[in-house]
């Protein structure tokens, strides 16, 4: 099996220095975008309301195997002519660099602690916080107290690592160009139909459960990495943040998201996950971490340093295999 080493550090740093350009996006778009208007586009044409259960489940089969050969393929295409260009190797990276999401992570999170403090210590404060939060988490942010606003952004910060992070990065490493597309491919796919509603219960099974498959490295070396940065990180705690991991994240109704969840919180002294609430439904899931529940937005600020020094851990990860 070949390995990417050289693209995935060079991806690494480029969308840690420079992002993806706003007026890139709004020339053009982004490349998860597009995926997403395939997705939407099997969606209406193959999840038919009138068809049974078996047969809509049959149709989320061939919706993801429709996705996989269309972004695989161009992706396919795309390195191949990278690789015949001079500086190939530099242009694939920089088009990888478009599916890593160091920096708009960190950014969409750094907002709520800002938000916070932008209102002052008022409800103005609090509801400028929710606002912030609800661009990055699934629940109600209407339900949540400032405890509840500050854990959910860590909770986030924590999966999103994950999902948006080193699971892109190690299936960059493994397949190059083609490798990430198709892994953002099925994490997409699982956020836009992977949900267990009445019209995706059936159609999103595969992809959810495509999802669960492709993110089990992502998340155990996340979980490491988190480990790792807390053991150079004043103030954090590494031997808490494995014995969180060990302890706590199969307890996670989601067999991936326990893992950065856990490692986080024991690293920081919390306690994250619980039960929460999606729109009017109340999801009941186990703690993860030792800690304390009453988070606070200097906690968040802790989570976001402990971060910045897993992806450095990462970069530097990367270049070493480059070497190599």
């Amino acid at each position: 099996m070949e390995l990417h080493p050289f693209v995935l550090a060079v991806a690494l740093v480029i969308e840690a220095a420079a992002g993806y350009p706003d007026a890139l996006y709004a020339q053009i778009r982004h490349p998860v975008v597009w995926i997403g208007a395939l997705i939407a586009h099997l969606d209406r044409a193959l999840n038919r309301e009138s068809d049974g259960f078996d047969l809509r489940k049959a149709m989320g089969v061939l919706a993801v195997v429709v996705l996989l050969l269309v972004v695989g393929g161009v992706a396919a295409a795309v390195a191949w002519l990278c690789r015949h260009l001079p500086f190939g190797g530099l242009v694939e990276a920089a088009l990888a660099s478009s599916l890593i999401a160091q920096r708009s992570l960190y950014e969409h999170v750094a907002a709520v602690p800002a938000a916070f403090r932008s209102g002052g210590p008022n409800a103005n404060g609090l509801e400028a916080a929710r606002e912030a939060v609800s661009r990055i988490v699934g629940r109600n942010p209407a339900t949540l107290d400032e405890h509840g606003v500050c854990r959910a952004a860590i909770e986030s910060l924590s999966e999103n690592f994950s999902d948006g992070v080193v699971a892109p990065a190690f299936w960059l490493l493994v397949g190059g160009l083609p490798g990430v597309a198709l892994y953002k491919a099925v994490n997409t796919a699982d956020s836009m139909i992977g949900h267990r509603t009445p019209r995706h219960e059936a159609f999103g099974w595969a992809a959810a459960r495509l999802d669960d498959l492709v993110n089990l490295p992502g998340s155990r070396l996340t979980a490491l990495l988190i480990t790792l940065a807390a053991r150079f990180t004043t103030g954090a705690d590494a031997g808490e943040a494995w014995r969180s991991v060990r302890r706590d994240a199969r307890r996670h109704r989601s067999p991936n998201a326990g893992w950065p969840e856990a490692a986080m919180a024991g690293a920081l002294d919390l306690r994250l996950g619980g039960p929460r609430v999606y729109g009017s439904v109340r999801i009941e899931d186990a703690w993860m971490g030792p800690g304390r529940t009453a988070a606070t937005p200097q906690d968040i600020d802790r989570a976001l340093f402990l971060y910045r020094r897993a992806c450095l851990a990462l970069i530097v990860g990367a270049l070493v295999l480059a070497v190599l």
